[in-house]
């Protein structure tokens, strides 16, 4: 398998751990209790930042070099960047209502956890359209010489939460996953 399709995988568990604390979260407030809205607004942070300038310029990539080679995606892979696109335009919208929540504006409980699980679902649900169409219809259609090629174009930026080095923007969150998931590495301390 292409270096690139691994370290897609990788980061698609890395996002499924983030929003896993996120569900933990949104549950917690279902039940009538206040979430820690610093974790939340962490996982939403990074949902803005990490998939944005790190991980969809990977998978656009591949996309690009589909169309170099005019593959016929299935129907659900054919807009991807335009699903990466309403990704971040929810993001946005959830991290806006976290935001006025932070700043002591009151809004329907309700309203903010279905927003919450429409910010998951619509994130489970493209991750798994591209581990089930995307990524098969990539390896199906594509020489070892498009993978090299790809391999050769992957700038990685630095992972802010599950790189070498945590930032310090990040800490809280990592504890969350690290007391959740006893398979979760250890990353050096925090830096600022």
């Amino acid at each position: 398998m292409a270096e690139v399709l691994k370290l897609l995988q990788r980061e698609h568990g890395h996002i499924a751990k983030v929003l896993n604390v996120l569900e933990r979260q949104l549950r917690h407030f279902d039940q009538g209790h206040t979430p820690d809205y610093d974790i939340i607004d962490s996982v939403l942070a990074y949902c803005l930042d990490f998939p944005e300038f790190c991980h969809h310029p990977k998978e656009d990539l591949i996309f690009r070099r589909l169309r170099e080679r005019d593959v016929t995606l299935p129907l659900a892979a054919r807009d991807l960047p335009g699903e990466h696109q309403e990704l971040k335009a929810l993001t946005w919208k959830f991290s806006a209502a976290v935001n006025r929540i932070l700043q002591g504006a009151e809004m329907p409980r309700q309203w903010f956890t279905l927003l919450g699980r429409d910010f998951v679902t619509s994130y489970r649900n493209h991750i798994a359209m591209e581990e089930r169409i995307f990524f098969p219809a990539a390896l199906e259609s594509l020489s070892e010489q498009d993978w090299a090629e790809i391999d050769a174009q992957v700038t990685d930026r630095q992972d802010p939460l599950f790189g070498d080095r945590l930032t310090e923007r990040f800490a809280a969150l990592y504890a969350d996953i690290q007391s959740q998931d006893q398979d979760f590495a250890p990353a050096t301390q925090p830096r600022s």
